[in-house]
């Protein structure tokens, strides 16, 4: 979609990009229908030259928010509700409220979102099995929807891409799950193990399964390449260099995510063992830990997502011989995806 395309090319400071996820976040976009989406695209390509400089108009700038947030800036298309921006965003909101029923009910773990199940201290296999699957899936299946489709606009999910998702979501949740296993097969009372299996290991795990996930799904982009544009919007050719580049920049936002949102709850959880009030009451931990992976989920939410600017920028030389000899630009821009 053009204007989605032209708002996101505009290069923005790190805060300046922050502050636009934020906007765009807002869960109220969820609400709208396909038709109130669609009337917004309509809209904001009628206005198309005003756009060029600084939007003053209120209903402008609730319809861009509602079409950054809903349609895929290469198709046009409306996204599917689950696999936005905004619904991902929200579903850390509502695990956050879900959280406060583990105070009565320990045992309830399904009223949590996936990304807090996941995350629980399961004592066997088969159910940190069932949440890191159902995780990754969702992953999976938000990094296929919400790829770069330059190259594959009027395609569905083929054969090969179909196999990759599946395989993503499996590989990963095998790489997920692995310090879980060596938790079960080497069982120890020492300190030090549990730390290890528990604490420490989890957190470079699941933050390469994260980027993995994304690499996986989205390798058809290493391959066929992704169309790169110039300041203009006219395309100049497609690249395999800035498809990688690409891949390799939401795999990182990624990882960022959710490596820190298993940290921070672990360094949180183990200052506050030190405390007198958790060693007075330690069956408040629990609870404590579950509210704060919600809430550091987040909160990281958009910041991962403005590490990189969604329309990314690489140099002319760093492409291949073709493309620089198709145009005299110093830069040319692509679509990172999400």
């Amino acid at each position: 979609m053009e204007v989605n395309c032209n708002q996101w090319r505009r290069e923005q400071p790190f805060f300046r990009r922050l502050l636009q996820w934020l906007d765009i976040l807002d869960p109220t976009t969820l609400l709208a229908s396909n038709k109130e989406i669609e009337n917004a695209q309509t809209l904001l390509q009628d206005s198309l030259p005003s756009l060029k400089e600084m939007v003053k108009n209120e209903k402008i700038k609730q319809a861009l928010k509602l079409t950054l947030s809903s349609v895929h800036p290469d198709t046009g298309d409306v996204l599917p509700t689950v696999f936005r921006a905004s619904g991902e965003f929200y579903s850390i909101f509502v695990s956050f409220l879900s959280c406060i029923s583990l105070l009565q009910d320990p045992f309830t773990p399904l009223a949590v979102p996936l990304v807090v199940a996941m995350l629980l201290p399961h004592r066997g296999m088969k159910p940190a099995l069932f949440w890191q699957f159902l995780f990754q899936s969702y992953s999976a299946g938000y990094n296929l929807t919400n790829r770069n489709k330059t190259t594959c606009k009027d395609e569905n999910v083929s054969l090969q891409q179909g196999f990759l998702l599946v395989g993503a979501a499996t590989y990963t949740t095998c790489l997920g799950v692995f310090p879980q296993f060596m938790m079960n097969r080497y069982t120890s009372n020492s300190p030090i193990v549990h730390t290890v299996f528990r604490k420490i290991l989890p957190v470079p795990v699941l933050a390469i399964a994260s980027a993995l996930n994304v690499a996986i799904v989205r390798g058809i982009e290493f391959d066929k390449g992704i169309e790169v544009v110039d300041k203009n919007g006219n395309v100049v050719g497609i690249s395999q260099l800035a498809g990688t580049k690409a891949i390799k920049e939401t795999a990182f936002s990624r990882a960022v995510l959710v490596g820190t949102t298993v940290a921070a709850p672990n360094i949180l959880v183990s200052y506050l063992q030190r405390t007198n009030f958790i060693r007075r009451f330690p069956l408040a931990l629990a609870p404590f830990r579950h509210v704060m992976t919600a809430i550091v989920f987040g909160l990281m939410v958009p910041i991962s997502f403005s590490l990189y600017p969604q329309t990314g920028k690489i140099k002319r030389d760093n492409l291949e011989p073709l493309i620089q000899s198709a145009t005299t630009e110093d830069s040319l821009y692509y679509n990172r995806g999400l």
